[in-house]
């Protein structure tokens, strides 16, 4: 089964968590543009598992074998395809799961759609692990914005009830994450943020939080009104990665309580360019961006396989039962999801662009 996401950047995703392999292409890319595989490595080791106490043990190499679209460290302008190998997948762990929902997950919903014929081994392709292909399509995709002069930078806003401090939503310069093993901005927060992950893996449990987003370099007018606004169509991209559950942009909810003088983006000049005083509306206005930083945060639940005991139900003897999740998984996604985050705003970002630029042509 393929999935396939964008109008002009088209990105198509096979496989499954336990497959023999994950495959991705890229259609429509830019011919010329050079890609650097190293800074795509990079990336890439940013949402894998097995680097800390409260992430899956499960150690993959996630590295690309190239099928085509690259030649001499640049875009051909065909189809950019690749594949990741799945070497450390243990499907035994997953047995039982065969006839017994896990809470919170796409078990049941897949048992019943498909009528129980899917392999849901490591949850199929309802994993995070299909955020890999993501992710590399998202990081080719942001070297192609960085050539335009676009930075996408995401961090850990809060674990549990453990906030980070915000990015400046007015600033067009990239802003300082703190010298830490998360991406935070203080290092403090992360300390904390660390200590209760670690605490919430001895427990056998789980923890969600949320992260933000900041894109700079972006001009004013690209987007759509109504209904392939900037927001629907990143909004479309985000529930695209598992485990996120909400999306907001600029001020978001926080609006609600607000009266229009206090929220309303007054405008002014600098430098010669039209601004705004702030940034509450999160750098979209009707739908399109309007030179200011797009904002936004995206809620990511807590991870739903747990230890503890659970309440399910056997879907062949339809009674009740109790539930102990085996296998490997992480007690907080956060940390994880943020790469996960980039990505797919690159992705989006750059089928808008690619797709506007397109549109003036025919004019």
């Amino acid at each position: 089964m393929s999935f396939t996401i964008g109008e002009k950047i088209r990105m198509t995703v096979e496989g499954a968590s336990h497959s023999e392999s994950i495959n991705v292409k890229l259609e429509n890319l830019p011919a010329g543009v050079a890609i650097n595989m190293e800074d795509v490595l990079a990336f890439l080791k940013r949402r894998q598992g097995g680097n800390a106490v409260y992430t899956t043990a499960r150690k993959e190499k996630d590295e690309p074998i190239i099928l085509g679209g690259l030649a001499d460290g640049k875009l051909t302008g065909q189809t950019l395809s690749a594949k990741f190998m799945n070497e450390n997948a243990r499907s035994k762990d997953y047995g039982k799961m065969r006839t017994i929902p896990r809470p919170s997950h796409a078990d049941y919903v897949a048992y019943v759609k498909y009528g129980g014929k899917l392999d849901m081994a490591g949850g199929g392709f309802f994993s995070g692990r299909m955020t890999l292909p993501m992710c590399f399509a998202g990081a080719v995709c942001m070297q192609i914005l960085k050539e335009r002069g676009i930075g996408i930078q995401a961090h850990i806003r809060s674990v549990g009830g453990i906030e980070d401090l915000p990015f400046d939503p007015v600033s067009d310069k990239k802003d300082v994450l703190a010298d830490h093993t998360l991406p935070v901005v203080s290092a403090e927060a992360g300390d904390r943020m660390t200590k209760l992950m670690e605490e919430t893996s001895r427990d056998l449990d789980s923890v969600g939080g949320c992260i933000e987003c900041k894109v700079t370099g972006l001009p004013a007018g690209i987007g759509d009104p109504i209904y392939t606004s900037v927001e629907s169509v990143l909004s479309y991209g985000m529930f695209g990665i598992p485990a996120i559950k909400g999306i907001e942009f600029g001020e978001g909810f926080g609006v609600c309580s607000d009266y229009g003088s206090k929220s309303n983006d007054g405008f002014c000049i600098e430098d010669g360019k039209v601004r705004t005083v702030t940034n509450n509306s999160g750098g979209i206005q009707g739908g399109i961006t309007n030179g200011m930083p797009l904002i936004f945060r995206v809620a990511v639940k807590p991870t739903p396989s747990i230890y503890k005991p659970q309440r399910s139900v056997d879907l062949e003897t339809m009674e009740e039962c109790e539930l102990r999740i085996e296998g490997r998984h992480d007690s907080c996604i956060v940390p994880r999801v943020v790469p996960c985050v980039e990505a797919m705003t690159a992705l989006m970002l750059t089928d808008m662009i690619e797709s506007d630029d397109e549109q003036k042509r025919k004019r």
